[in-house]
């Protein structure tokens, strides 16, 4: 599998391939960065944070991500720059750096893409659930690209918006056949909320 050169953006998040993902940038270096994703019309990576912290020094990330690409941008009301991404692929981090401005970055190889499954028709709830709330949420939904038949798709989605402590979002991240996550997922979804 060919690797890559790719500038990281650890979050206290997990975003997931099909999904939205909206960010305020104040950082230099991620502004800076996010400058050179839109000028060349690359990538970069959102991986969930093990331990550090999101505006600051070091931290440590989970080894798989999911690339994002910058989908739209403004200036928000607070002069920060507000963009939003959309999840492309996921990836495993080979080998990590970080720059002399403190911007993470990583080797990287990416993951294959999960088989394209119908949706089964014992979860077809979910998507219907979906349709009904995704259309809410104003801009975010603006820039989905609604896959309500696609067992992988759907999945993604129900798991952004599950109250999932982030360690087990991470879990299901990490599994790419679309009926395991299924199989994961439902019992999360019969216990109820949970907390982090």
């Amino acid at each position: 599998m060919s690797t890559i050169e790719i500038p990281l953006f650890p979050l206290n998040t997990v975003l997931f391939p099909g999904g939205v993902l909206p960010l305020r940038v104040f950082e230099p270096r991620y502004v800076d960065m996010i400058g050179r994703c839109m000028r060349e019309g690359s990538k970069f990576g959102v991986v969930l944070i093990r331990s550090g912290v999101e505006a600051g020094g070091p931290v440590d990330t989970f080894d798989i991500g999911t690339l994002a690409q910058v989908v739209d941008f403004d200036q928000m009301p607070d002069g920060l720059l507000g963009i939003t991404t959309r999840g492309t692929e996921r990836f495993r981090i080979l080998q990590r750096r970080r720059e002399a401005d403190g911007l993470n970055t990583a080797t990287i190889e990416s993951l294959p893409s999960a088989q394209v499954l119908p949706l089964p028709r014992e979860f077809s709830m979910f998507a219907e659930m979906l349709k009904d709330a995704l259309p809410q949420m104003g801009d975010y939904f603006k820039h989905l690209e609604p896959g309500y038949e696609d067992a992988d798709w759907v999945s993604g989605r129900v798991v952004e918006v599950l109250p999932l402590p982030l360690p087990v979002k991470q879990q299901l991240l990490e599994i790419v056949d679309p009926t395991e996550r299924w199989q994961a997922l439902v019992p999360l979804i019969e216990q109820g909320p949970q907390t982090s």
